[in-house]
């Protein structure tokens, strides 16, 4: 097949987590003998700041472990009739303008033979659901979700069986655990400070129980206000700034565990939907500890691939418990891993997407059939 994926940037990771799955997955597509190309819009808001902040320099990471992803840079003036020539697939990523989400609906209307899918990674559904039912879907063949609860979001507006949970997943090729063992001292944190959707919860998760425990942290990411470097500093917590997601397993390799602090969105109101963070820190072999998240889809063993935090103090429990303990670092370890290889690789998102093409019925060059 031939795939054409409508992303908001997949040269940068800058505030853009799903650039991360989506390196991931179309990798995988294309390793499966798939035509596959990613189309971001120029001058976009992710690749913007990325190259404001570190220069043509902060895109070396991505060539380097992704060499082989093909990207199109469009104007607003591009030919979407030429940029989709041949598709087979043609998906939309949820953070893009409403008259190109709009527009491709209508080519599909008007007879284009690719199936065309809408992929939601976000929590506007929710949270700012105008934003999101603004959007002109009637020329799309479904939706594919990030999550049960937010499928169950589309559902209620009318999708029925055209919505799929598509979770995101860990790219086990980039991320693994290192190939030699180094010292690992204290926690680390990679994640944006975003726009105060986890301010109090990142106090009481992570800056107060790394502090209480004795233990230091290191924290990665951006968007980071006056108020929020304050308040790291009065917790002693060593800021780096930015990091290409492709430097995160040598980031992880170099400490003890990490924490999982899901925004309150999907802590409340999507529950079971995880950060990447998640998959990715697993698949890397780091102890993770979770803040209060329910897992409602079972994606993962609770208390086996990690452990659970109901409050501070039991944040600081586990905390001491992983850097004072190898048996309990090893045993989470091995489970975690376990269970991303099994069920959360981006191979596995790649063979779920080409089923629910395949049950659409979307047509399939006779060269690829079986790949």
């Amino acid at each position: 097949m031939r795939i054409v994926y409508f992303t908001h940037s997949l040269l940068s990771c800058w505030n853009h987590g799903n650039a991360h799955f989506l390196r991931g997955v179309l990798r995988e597509l294309g390793s499966l003998g798939h035509d596959v190309v990613a189309l971001e819009p120029e001058g976009n808001w992710s690749l913007t700041n990325l190259i404001r902040d570190h220069g043509d320099a902060g895109l070396a990471p991505f060539r380097a472990a992704y060499a082989e992803l093909r990207t199109i840079s469009y104007g607003a003036d591009a030919d979407v009739e030429a940029l989709t020539d041949g598709a087979d697939l043609v998906i939309m990523h949820e953070w893009n303008e409403p008259s190109l989400v709009a527009r491709l609906g209508r080519m599909r209307a008007q007879g284009a033979r690719f199936t065309l899918l809408f992929h939601d990674t976000h929590h506007r559904a929710v949270s700012d659901p105008d934003a999101i039912r603004a959007f002109d879907l009637s020329g799309y063949d479904g939706v594919l979700a990030f999550g049960e609860a937010l499928s169950e979001v589309y559902r209620s507006w009318g999708w029925g069986s055209l919505v799929w949970t598509w979770h995101e997943a860990a790219d086990i090729h980039h991320f693994h655990p290192p190939a030699q063992e180094a010292p690992r001292e204290g926690i680390v944190w990679i994640g944006n400070w975003g726009d105060g959707e986890r301010t109090a919860e990142l106090e009481e998760f992570l800056f107060r129980p790394a502090e209480a425990a004795g233990l230091p942290l290191d924290i990665y990411g951006v968007r980071y206000p006056d108020e929020a470097r304050a308040a790291l500093d009065r917790y002693g917590v060593r800021y780096h700034g930015w990091a290409a997601n492709a430097a995160a397993p040598a980031i992880f390799a170099r400490h003890l565990a990490t924490v999982h602090v899901p925004r309150r969105y999907y802590a409340d109101l999507l529950p079971g939907i995880p950060t990447i963070r998640m998959f990715e820190a697993l698949a890397c072999g780091i102890p993770l500890v979770s803040a209060p998240w329910r897992d409602s889809e079972g994606l993962f063993r609770p208390d086996e691939d990690f452990l659970y935090a109901r409050d501070g103090a039991e944040m600081v429990r586990h905390l001491r418990a992983i850097a004072q303990d190898e048996g309990l670092r090893e045993s989470l370890t091995r489970s975690g891993l376990e269970t991303v290889r099994a069920r959360h690789s981006c191979a596995h998102r790649a063979r779920e997407l080409l089923d629910i093409v395949e049950g659409l019925g979307a047509p399939t060059p006779a060269s690829l059939v079986g790949a």
